[in-house]
C-alpha cells in the first residue's frame, strides 16, 4: 500500500479510504503501548486520542498528583512532535491574553496596527494543554471560546486561522458559575484521573520510579513511532468524508445518510433512551450541540476499536458526560448499569 504523502487536510477521500485500516492498526497500537507506562489511565488514554481524531477538547479532571500533565506529555512525545508544535500553560485568573496568543507588536503598534507576535503561543500550536482552565479571567475565557468554537483569532480586528487541532485542559475542581457555562459545554467529554494507590500500589511504586530514572536520564522510551499526528488528522478527515457521503441502498433504492449505515436502530434508540433518563433524573446538561457532537465521538470510537457501525458498548461515553464531581460518580456507576453491565 502506497503511503500518502500529500498533508491530510488536502488527501481525496479515496486516498485516505485506502489507507484507513493501516491507520486504525498504527492508531490502536500507539494507545496500547502508550498506556504501558501508566497505571491504570488505560482509558483515559483511549479517550485522548478519540478526542483527538474527533478533533474535540477533552478534559481532565483530578486532584494534583494523578498524571494529567504527564499523560498530555507523553502523548505529545510518542506522537513524535516538537516543541514548536505544542503550548502548554497553568492559567491563573492574573494570566494575561499575551501569555496566551502573544504580546502586541511594539513596531506594528506605531504603525497603527494592533498585531500579536503569535508564534511560540497558542495559535501556532498544534497541540495545547491548558492546566487549571477554569481559573482563567474574562478576557483568556473569550479568546479562548473564539478559538475553540471557530478556530480562529483576531490580529488588528481580522480573523486570523489557528493552527491548533487538538485541545487538552485540565482542572482540580469543575466551578459551578454561570459565566464559566460555555466554556465548560465545549468539552463534551470530562474525564476523572483518580489517584491509583490503594488499588495498584506496587504497580505505582515500580512504575513511579521506572518513570523518575527515565527523566534523570533523559530517556523516553514511550517514542516508539507507532503513529504521527498527521495520521491521527487523516483518520479525522476519512471519518469527516463519511460523515458527509450518502450511499445509495440496493434494496430500497434510496440514498441513505452516515447514521442509517453505521448507528444500528436498536443502538440509536438506547441511546436516545439513555440521554433522556441523564437529562431528567440526573439533571444532567446535554445541549443540541453537544448531541451532535457525541455522535461524532460514537462514530470515531466505533471505528478505531471496532472498524465502523457503533455498538452499544460505544455508549459507555455518556459515562463522561457530568458536569459536576458529583454527576461524573454517579454516571461513572449508573451508565454502565443503563447498558446491562455488571
Amino acid at each position: 500500500m502506497t503511503k500518502l504523502t500529500v498533508p491530510a487536510e488536502e488527501a481525496t477521500f479515496e486516498e485516505l479510504q485506502a489507507e484507513a485500516e493501516t491507520l486504525r492498526t498504527k492508531i490502536n497500537r500507539f494507545r496500547k503501548s502508550l498506556g504501558r507506562f501508566f497505571v491504570n489511565k488505560q482509558e483515559i488514554i483511549d479517550l485522548m486520542v478519540i478526542s483527538a481524531i474527533a478533533q474535540e477538547p477533552l478534559l481532565l479532571v483530578g486532584p494534583p498528583g494523578t498524571a494529567k500533565s504527564d499523560m498530555v506529555l507523553k502523548f505529545k512525545d510518542a506522537l513524535g512532535m516538537g516543541e514548536e508544535d505544542y503550548f502548554e500553560y497553568m492559567l491563573t485568573r492574573f494570566t494575561e491574553p499575551s501569555e496566551i496568543i502573544g504580546p502586541i507588536d511594539i513596531n506594528e503598534l506605531r504603525n497603527g496596527r494592533y498585531i500579536r507576535r503569535e508564534q511560540g503561543k497558542l495559535p501556532t500550536a498544534r497541540l495545547a494543554f491548558l492546566d487549571e482552565i477554569f481559573k482563567s479571567n474574562s478576557a483568556i475565557l473569550n479568546i479562548l471560546l473564539t478559538i475553540i468554537n471557530e478556530k480562529k483569532f483576531y490580529q488588528d480586528g481580522i480573523p486570523v486561522p489557528v493552527r491548533l487541532r487538538v485541545l487538552y485542559a485540565a482542572t482540580n475542581e469543575i466551578p459551578e458559575q454561570s459565566e464559566l457555562a460555555a466554556l465548560k459545554d465545549r468539552f463534551v467529554l470530562k474525564v476523572e484521573s483518580r489517584s491509583v494507590q490503594d488499588a495498584h500500589f506496587t504497580s505505582l511504586l515500580d512504575a513511579g520510579l521506572a518513570a523518575e530514572s527515565y527523566r534523570s536520564l533523559n530517556q523516553k522510551p514511550w517514542v516508539e513511532g507507532h503513529c504521527s499526528l498527521e495520521d491521527l488528522l487523516k483518520a479525522s478527515r476519512y471519518l469527516t468524508f463519511q460523515f458527509a457521503h450518502r450511499a445509495h441502498d440496493p434494496r430500497t433504492g434510496d440514498e441513505v445518510n452516515d447514521r442509517q449505515q453505521f448507528f444500528p436502530q436498536e443502538v440509536f434508540n438506547e441511546f436516545q433512551r439513555i440521554v433522556r433518563t441523564l437529562t431528567k433524573e440526573d439533571r444532567v446538561f446535554i445541549s443540541d450541540r453537544k448531541l451532535v457532537k457525541l455522535y461524532k465521538l460514537f462514530r470515531v470510537r466505533s471505528w478505531l476499536f471496532s472498524g465502523g457501525t457503533v455498538r452499544l458498548d460505544d455508549l459507555k461515553l455518556l459515562t463522561y458526560l457530568g458536569e459536576t464531581h458529583q454527576q461524573i460518580e454517579v454516571l461513572s456507576k449508573k451508565v454502565p448499569a443503563l447498558l446491562g453491565e455488571t
